[in-house]
């Protein structure tokens, strides 16, 4: 299983074992870490599981598309070039070792 670095807030990391398929929203909700509502439940249609990747991790994933990337333009924090939702990053065996940030709000 990829293991997915979580960034809460308060700065507080948690490396999680996330299934092969599991987006990152879902590896975070399972587990119980605050910072993704994720209001819709993963369907693509609130912005609530806005996420910051590391820079140096961008590269490894596929870019937004056009839902995303509107979506993204209403996020509640700042929204950043490194600025995903979770819910649109599927893990793979790729993304072993991603580290993703939570911002200081979601709404």
């Amino acid at each position: 299983m990829p293991t997915i670095n979580y960034v809460l807030k308060d700065g507080t990391r948690r490396a999680i074992d996330v299934p092969n398929g599991t987006s990152i929203m879902l590896g975070a909700i399972n587990n119980n870490l605050r910072g993704i509502d994720a209001e819709c439940g993963g369907c693509c249609s609130c912005a609530t599981c806005h996420v910051y990747i590391e820079e140096s991790d961008m590269a490894r994933l596929k870019p937004a598309d056009s839902v995303e990337k509107e979506l993204l333009e209403g996020v509640a924090a700042e929204r950043r070039p490194t600025s995903r939702l979770s819910c649109q990053i599927d893990v793979t065996a790729a993304l072993d070792g991603i580290t993703v940030h939570m911002p200081d709000r979601q709404s």
